[in-house]
């Protein structure tokens, strides 16, 4: 990105049945917005434009029409129709035609961050489901974007602004999360959120805390010994290459009580074990981001919420966390990859 110009922002419109466009619109209501940064919406001016008249107590929205990413123009919303012009919408529905225009949205804009013609990427809410009966193959955005761009380990962290919590085991089944858990990937867990937390987040020597598996950590191996056999183990292989991990914590009282604002970040072993807590204590800001990546990806913590789609009931704070957690990551990116690249110069 050159400096002298706003980041751009990359927004997938997600299901189109659900409040993805909803949440997106009521974010960029407020013209003041624009001069933080150029979204592109990659979806359907079409839907845009039938959710904008469903949503009251907004400004007129000035959008703009474009091909790709690198016609955007600056303190206008733009979109990117990648969706055919007989594309309709249902509000509410679970449909076909939904999930296959969120893949299609998806891949025009994995297209252009490729080509860097957007900064950052923001991703509304899928239906997992439904795009995988429609063939997607992927269990969610991150497997998707870890496979797109060639890396071997992704970390996905909910971030907010008092609480980092991320997951060993993500879209897996319950009954699969003991026998998936090793201390090789609780390791290479922490070793990405070190790198994340610095890089990312300008946090020098961050604290990690480690959850446990079992009930009150296995209670001495009655309820389980995967925190003596392999948690343990991790958590000491992590603080011999200089990662400060601390636990195994038992999960009730670590959030219970507060604990979690002792440390910079948390890492649970499972979706609903880190997410729930987190979820609990920060729905309306929270921002699901994605480590490891060689691009920014961001999202709402929420899902397609059908219940709600075409009401104007949708809260748009976690959509905005969103789109300023990407930005800010962007350029914590930038200004650490400097102060890297300066040390190294004076060194030779």
């Amino acid at each position: 990105m050159q400096n002298n110009r706003k980041p751009i922002v990359g927004i997938t419109q997600g299901d189109g049945n659900g409040i993805g466009y909803e949440v997106i619109i009521k974010s960029l209501a407020d013209s003041r917005i624009l001069e933080s940064f150029t979204p592109v919406i990659y979806g359907s001016s079409k839907l845009f434009g039938f959710y904008r008249k469903l949503i009251h107590n907004i400004e007129d929205i000035d959008t703009y029409v474009v091909n790709s990413a690198r016609d955007a123009k600056p303190r206008k919303v733009n979109i990117v129709n990648c969706l055919p012009d007989n594309t309709f919408v249902e509000p509410g529905q679970s449909t076909p035609e939904a999930a296959k225009s969120a893949i299609r949205a998806l891949e025009c804009a994995v297209r252009d961050i490729k080509s860097g013609d957007i900064d950052v990427l923001v991703t509304a809410p899928i239906n997992k489901r439904a795009m995988s009966q429609e063939g997607f193959g992927y269990t969610g955005h991150t497997e998707y974007l870890e496979k797109e761009f060639g890396v071997k380990d992704v970390a996905m962290i909910m971030v907010s602004s008092t609480l980092k919590v991320a997951v060993v085991t993500g879209h897996i089944k319950l009954k699969d999360v003991a026998s998936s858990i090793t201390a090789e990937k609780i390791v290479g867990k922490l070793r990405l959120m070190k790198e994340s937390l610095q890089r990312d987040f300008g946090i020098d020597n961050p604290r990690i805390a480690v959850l446990g598996l079992n009930p009150h950590c296995g209670d001495g191996g009655l309820l389980g010994d995967e925190e003596q056999q392999i948690i343990l183990p991790a958590v000491k292989q992590a603080n011999e290459e200089g990662i400060a991990a601390f636990g195994p914590y038992s999960p009730d009282g670590y959030f219970g009580l507060g604990n979690f604002h002792r440390f910079d970040a948390t890492l649970a072993m499972y979706h609903d074990q880190g997410l729930a807590p987190f979820k609990a204590l920060a729905f309306e800001q929270g921002v699901n981001f994605t480590a490891g990546l060689p691009i920014v990806r961001t999202s709402p913590d929420h899902g397609t919420a059908y219940d709600m789609a075409g009401r104007d009931e949708a809260d748009p704070h976690s959509m905005m966390s969103s789109i300023f957690t990407a930005i800010d990551i962007f350029k914590s990116r930038q200004a650490y990859d400097a102060l890297q690249a300066g040390k190294m110069n004076k060194e030779k």
